[in-house]
């Protein structure tokens, strides 16, 4: 009877030699004659344990890692095949009891690493087109509705309700219309959109459907980032293998229906995550933020009207379709609805992907899912939402996760990626990184962007370099944070002071500033 292993093809697993211990594992395989099926699935996201290996035992996957070549010749010595290594040091049981991965709510995720990525039969068998066959019998209002219920926000940062931006596209008028993926993931810390294109890309080609059924659109792009060679190869193949079988052209599922979807490739511009400036670049044009309005759901690619969404958010239509817009609703904490891939990483001992409900707070993610700091030391500041995200002090660490609680701190939820740094950690480097990160990737279009960054640099040199001194001199640098925040075209550099401002709200002493108790004594 032929046995069945799971080896990932996930870019983080092969960086770690995912492809090493698969040549070990096929080497073994063939010198003993043993007729063993390898599929390359996706990664489950628990990666401190990558290269990770599953052997499926009477139905049951048994999780193995992290593996080395060299680790496998003894495994099959020791017959994991039949199931006899329930002790070795490296077995974990069965994949789906890990505790990190069994407390995890995967509604987006349900699929990952669970199929192979590219197989359509696999796909279905997991509950794959269910939404898109609901959709195809619904009327375009009717999606709207549906995902209006469902409380979907956008999952690229700022939240927005997705409903209202469908519903926005639906009624403008225009004589084409398309639906956009912003795939260009290029916060620190993030990976879950990589993820999704890599381990479960139909997700993504479903929910993409879907959008252009409810808006009127039959024309879609993913836009992804040039440093994602592994999730263009996933994209194509599936792209081609989705329009074979009537999934993607000319009469989606036999419908009569139509939908084409054409993959781009960024030039390496941070900027290009903002959405205008992602269309300006589809375009074949310089990625510059435009101004707004008018809206991409009014004037978007081509000057006609456009949705644009991020990867999570697209991925995350099918299931509400499939399920119902009431059954994501009920999970998640006032308006921040349904489950957001959190991404650890930093100084964490436990660094991986974790889908959970809004709600759950920091300290949670940190420590029952992280286990602490990889170093032992105790955390002291966590940088939540990517690059231009605030820092946070462990008094914050009880915050509920979701986008109301972080704004009234000032803070954002972002992307989801989490990045801990210990308490070696200089904040005033940090914050002095976010403004350089800011000089370095502004398109240049406006000036308290473009200038104010420089000069953010500037003077944060100059305070590292009289810190010693303890003075308080940060009312000039709080003036153009100030500045950039009310003044800058875009996100870029109106989010650029939430790092600086967060930093010496909470980190004075990292500046050489006089803390404020020695403020108010002078």
């Amino acid at each position: 009877m032929t046995q069945r292993m799971f080896v990932p093809r996930d870019a983080s697993a092969l960086s770690v030699g995912a492809e090493r211990v698969l040549q070990a594992i096929g080497k073994e395989v063939k010198s003993r004659g043993l007729d063993v099926e390898i599929v390359r699935n996706g990664s489950r996201g628990l990666y401190w344990l990558e290269p990770l290996v599953e052997v499926e035992i009477d139905g049951q996957r048994i999780a193995y890692g992290p593996l080395r070549p060299e680790d496998v010749a003894g495994l099959f010595e020791a017959g994991w095949l039949q199931g006899h290594c329930g002790s070795h040091a490296l077995c974990h049981g069965p994949t789906e009891e890990i505790p990190y991965l069994k407390r995890q709510t995967r509604v987006t995720f349900a699929r990952m690493g669970v199929t192979d990525p590219l197989s359509l039969e696999d796909y279905r068998a997991h509950g794959g087109f269910k939404g898109l066959e609901r959709a195809l019998a619904m009327k375009a209002e009717e999606i709207v509705a549906a995902i209006d219920t469902s409380g979907l926000r956008g999952r690229g940062g700022a939240g927005f309700p997705t409903g209202i931006k469908w519903r926005t596209v639906m009624n403008a008028e225009g004589a084409q219309k398309y639906i956009v993926c912003n795939a260009d993931e290029g916060d620190s810390g993030t990976f879950s959109d990589r993820m999704q294109m890599e381990g479960d890309p139909y997700g993504l080609i479903e929910g993409m459907i879907i959008a252009g059924l409810a808006v009127g659109a039959d024309t879609g792009y993913i836009y992804l980032r040039s440093e994602y060679p592994h999730a263009w190869e996933v994209l194509e193949a599936a792209i081609v293998a989705a329009t074979r079988e009537g999934v993607l052209g000319s009469d989606v599922l036999g419908s009569g229906r139509r939908f084409e979807l054409n993959l781009f490739k960024g030039a390496g511009s941070y900027v290009c995550g903002e959405e205008t400036s992602l269309l300006e670049s589809v375009e074949g044009k310089r990625g510059l933020v435009r101004a707004k309005p008018p809206l991409p759901a009014l004037q978007g690619l081509f000057g006609q009207p456009t949705v644009v969404n991020n990867v999570i958010t697209l991925a995350s239509v099918p299931g509400i379709l499939a399920q119902g817009g009431e059954a994501y609703q009920a999970l998640g904490s006032g308006r921040s609805r349904g489950t957001l891939p959190f991404q650890l990483a930093g100084n964490l001992k436990y660094t991986g992907l974790v889908e959970v409900p809004f709600g759950m707070t920091l300290r949670e993610l940190l420590y029952d899912f992280g286990g602490g700091s990889a170093s032992g030391r105790p955390i002291r500041a966590v940088q939540v939402g990517g690059p231009l995200g605030a820092y946070l002090p462990e008094s914050r660490f009880d915050l509920p996760l979701d986008y109301e609680a972080f704004a009234a701190v000032g803070a954002t939820v972002g992307h989801g990626g989490i990045v801990a740094f210990d308490d070696r950690v200089d904040m005033a480097k940090m914050a002095r990184y976010a403004m350089e990160f800011c000089a370095i990737e502004s398109c240049g279009k406006c000036t308290p962007c473009r200038i104010g960054s420089v000069r953010g640099v500037e003077l944060l040199d100059g305070m590292l370099a009289a810190r010693a001194q303890r003075t308080n001199n940060d009312v000039l640098l709080r003036d153009l944070c100030q500045t950039m925040l009310e003044g800058s075209l875009c996100a870029m550099g109106g989010m650029t002071p939430y790092p600086v401002l967060s930093a010496l709200d909470h980190y004075p002493e990292d500046f050489g500033l006089a803390p404020k108790h020695e403020e108010a004594s002078a």
